[in-house]
């Protein structure tokens, strides 16, 4: 019933909130417009990118409301969020003005908020070996090392899959969903509410997304939906993991992970900056092969299902 509960809590918060921060965002000139030379915009018409704050809310009141982590977790998940939702939201205002905010700034403060995660315990310690089943203890700096790249490593995934209309959203609802059955199933109730306040979340701002989208969520969004599923992942999925195990998360959050995965050694190879946005990610591709956006989106998330599925059957094995 609590899961229940604060499924109805974050979505009703989240779904109340953009209407009125939708309006907000008429008023200060806060949209993304649409522009002719560009590949990458497809819309007609200005869109708020004001849904980002929704969500980032209705996270918050959920998590407060119902997780029990310790105070320190609390402090750095809730602290890490607010600064890759806010420097998410400075890279918007430029971009809504047609200019480039610095990707520098950006990264240091993604990183900055993964390090305070991994201060405050939520580590990626090691795993078990599967033929012995001893405990594999990774040495300090390279916990350090895997910590911080998997949770920037997903925040940056989850913004460079931030395309098209119910894409990202649909996205993080199916990796959040299945991270969930993995926390339920390994009996970790945090790591478990923290996956159902983002599934509500995800599919409230799908309310207002769905094509033809009212609203984006913007890199604010985005970011601060990947830097918490990536969180989620370490505190649940990736706790007592073995060899085998660990390709459950990375299943779970499969169509943005490989995607872009492809999408930045396409980019290292042609000597282009990683943060420069172009046209190479799945969804722009399968659009110019002539399919239409909803069979796309539909495309892309029926993979993520698939492989999410996977994930699930990973678990079920017990390997």
């Amino acid at each position: 019933m609590s899961y229940l509960l604060s499924f109805i809590v974050a979505f009703a918060i989240v779904l109340v909130l953009i209407p009125p921060l939708r309006k907000l965002a008429f008023r200060i000139d806060f949209v993304d417009k649409p522009r002719e030379d560009s590949e990458r915009k497809i819309h007609r018409e200005p869109i708020p990118l004001t849904a980002g704050i929704a969500l980032f809310i209705g996270f918050v009141v959920t998590f407060l409301l119902f997780v029990r982590e310790e105070t320190s977790q609390t402090v750095a998940i809730l602290a890490g969020s607010f600064l890759v939702l806010a420097i998410g939201t400075v890279d918007d205002w430029y971009k809504t003005h047609r200019k480039e905010f610095p990707a520098l700034p950006k990264f240091l403060v993604q990183v900055g908020a993964a390090y305070l995660v991994y201060k405050s315990g939520i580590v990626f310690y090691g795993f078990s070996n599967p033929f012995t089943g001893h405990e594999v203890l990774l040495p300090e700096w390279l916990q350090l090392l895997l910590t911080v790249t998997w949770i920037f490593g997903v925040t940056t995934v989850i913004n460079f899959s931030d395309g098209m209309d119910g894409l990202a959203g649909g996205l993080s609802a199916i990796s959040a969903g299945t991270l969930f059955v993995v926390a339920i199933a390994k009996g970790q109730s945090s790591s478990a509410m923290m996956a159902i306040i983002v599934v509500a979340i995800a599919l409230a701002y799908l309310r207002y997304n769905k094509p033809p989208a009212k609203v984006f969520m913007g890199d604010a969004g985005a970011t601060f939906l990947g830097f918490l599923l990536g969180v989620i992942a370490l505190d649940g999925a990736f706790k007592q993991a073995t060899l085998l195990s660990l390709f459950i998360p990375i299943l779970a959050l499969g169509v943005p992970i490989f995607d872009n995965l492809f999408v930045v050694i396409r980019r290292l190879l042609k000597g282009k900056p990683i943060y420069q946005a172009d046209a190479s990610q799945a969804h722009y591709r399968l659009l110019s092969t002539g399919m239409k956006p909803k069979q796309v989106v539909a495309f892309l998330w029926l993979i993520n299902m698939c492989l999410s599925m996977m994930s699930i059957i990973l678990l079920l094995l017990n390997v």
